[in-house]
């Protein structure tokens, strides 16, 4: 029961700079080949049709019948027998096209709308690229707002959170160390926590367990992608817990999250939150002698400033108890962070499926597409208007930009216009994830002749993968496989959403599926 380590994308790097004045946030919108650095054409007044044709639709009888518009060769595998064998009960639907001239080539129910899952982060991708550009990087800041005069700062100091979802305790850590440099060594005033950037989200998704890591609370100053991490060990009859926000040179305790470990069978986690603290129970009965595991934060903002506080104590600072701020923050930069470029973020993004990143950048680039943004629902709403304007989408909805929340929606036919489109102006396809190709055994296949990259989507009794794939012919097909059964997880209690049974055998099933209809695919139009 360990899941310990980093965040998955912890450990991206930063730019670090001591500055006298507030930087400039000009925002570069012109839209480099992604992680080449080859410029393409500004985004910012996007052309009002699309560089591709839009997909050309089966013959009818073909559409009609939903089977393929070439005759399968006697060798490859039906379709319909193949999702038959996978029995995974719900629905099944798909699309698949020729990348190049967006000739629909096979189609399953290709109008019907299903929970994408992460697979909508695809589509986030696309969003945040368009609205922010690849080049642009998140700022964090400390910003003195008077005189720092022999060390003492006469005035607040001010941690300025500008949404930036990779942020890590390390960097806050050399911020730390920055204003150490800058020679402060106290504050005056008050120390204050300012996260207004992007509206605050208790957690993406209520319906989800209370205590998963990959469903924290999101706001305009995030860190550790919004989580701490517990870990328990027992010696002597005694149970030893600790709590941190650890990165790979720091590791801070934490003190607003606590977890204490009582008698019990069930439930497994229980949570309140009371002045600020957030505080966990654990039933000892599932802990085994030792284990940790990442849990989520309510807070971001309160954690942020702990663990800086804390950081600037062990470089010689002494900070006040931070306070949460709101309005325009005005000073003096002290010490920056800016993450890496965008377009590295969301290649992490979409290979390590992080939520919490999703949802910053769908925030920010509704944010920067229309202004102020109450709420994740309206930003979502946002996202799905822009993909029926900018991708041709035909009816797309999103509740999120994770595709945590169950209650999205999207059609195959919908993902592969947004893939052809996406194609055409060459932004998805270099940070998409290589899809290996396995063996009856779940052993990856090395040199498989098929060359695939795509975004998977898993929730319970829910699989999605849309992406592209290469043939050796060099034919480039662009697809979309969504798979759920709708009901049945319909019927989950919230105790059983973590690990439900037979979750992870339809999956597996689900999976299988997918590739066998890469092959398929592969084999009758490569």
């Amino acid at each position: 029961m360990t899941a310990g380590g980093l965040p998955a994308d912890a450990g991206c790097g930063y730019l670090l700079s001591m500055q006298s004045r507030p930087p400039s946030f000009d925002r570069r919108w012109v839209l480099g080949a992604l992680l080449a650095g080859a410029a393409t054409r500004a985004l910012a007044d996007p052309p009002a049709t699309s560089p591709r044709p839009r997909p050309r639709p089966l013959s009818a009888a073909a559409a009609q019948a939903g089977a393929s518009a070439v005759a399968p060769r006697p060798a490859v595998p039906a379709a319909a027998a193949l999702i038959e064998a996978a029995r995974l009960g719900g629905s099944v639907a798909y699309a698949v096209a020729d990348a190049r001239t967006g000739e629909m080539l096979e189609l399953r129910d290709p109008a019907l709308a299903l929970p994408p899952a992460s697979v909508a982060k695809a589509i986030t991708a696309l969003y945040a690229l368009e609205a922010l550009g690849a080049q642009h990087r998140f700022r964090t800041q400390a910003i003195a707002t008077g005189p720092v005069e022999g060390g003492r700062l006469a005035g607040d100091l001010v941690l300025v959170g500008g949404g930036d979802p990779v942020l890590t305790t390390d960097t806050l850590g050399d911020m730390a160390a920055a204003l150490a440099a800058a020679g402060l060594r106290a504050v005056e005033g008050r120390f204050l926590i300012h996260a207004a950037a992007l509206p605050f989200v208790p957690q993406i998704d209520p319906a989800q367990p209370e205590h998963v890591g990959y469903n924290p609370a999101v706001s305009g100053l995030n860190l550790n992608h919004n989580r701490v991490h517990f870990e328990w060990r027992r010696a002597g009859g005694q149970w030893q817990v600790a709590v941190d926000a650890r990165g790979e040179r720091f590791r801070p305790a934490v003190a607003m999250a606590e977890v204490r470990i009582v008698q019990r069978a069930a439930p497994l986690f229980t949570f309140a939150a009371e002045a600020g603290r957030e505080r966990w129970t654990v039933a000892a009965a599932s802990l085994g002698n030792g284990g940790s595991r990442w849990l989520p934060v309510r807070r971001p903002d309160l954690y942020a400033g702990e663990v800086f506080r804390t950081l600037a104590r062990a470089q010689g600072i002494a900070l006040p108890a931070p306070q949460p701020a709101a309005g325009e923050m005005r000073g003096t930069v002290l010490a920056e962070a800016r993450s890496d470029e965008l377009a590295v973020i969301l290649r992490d993004m979409l290979r390590f499926s992080t939520n919490l990143t999703a949802e910053a950048v769908g925030l920010s680039a509704s944010a920067a597409r229309g202004g102020p943004v109450g709420s994740l629902a309206e930003s979502a709403r946002r996202m799905g208007a822009w993909g029926a304007e900018r991708l041709g989408l035909a009816a797309p909805r999103f509740v999120d930009h994770s595709g945590l929340g169950d209650a999205a929606r999207l059609s195959p036919a919908d993902m592969v216009q947004a893939l052809l489109r996406a194609g055409a102006e060459g932004r998805l396809r270099p940070i998409l994830r290589p899809f290996a190709m396995r063996d009856a055994r779940g052993s990856e296949i090395r040199n498989h002749p098929l060359r695939v990259v795509a975004k998977t989507g898993t929730l319970n009794f829910v699989a999605g993968l849309g992406g592209y794939l290469a043939t050796p012919s060099g034919r480039d097909l662009a697809f979309a496989i969504f798979a759920a059964d709708v009901p049945r997880r319909d019927r989950l209690a919230p105790s059983e959403r973590e690990r439900p049974a037979g979750g992870s055998e339809w999956t597996a099933r689900a999976r299988r599926l997918q590739q066998q209809l890469i092959e398929r695919w592969g084999t009758l139009y490569g």
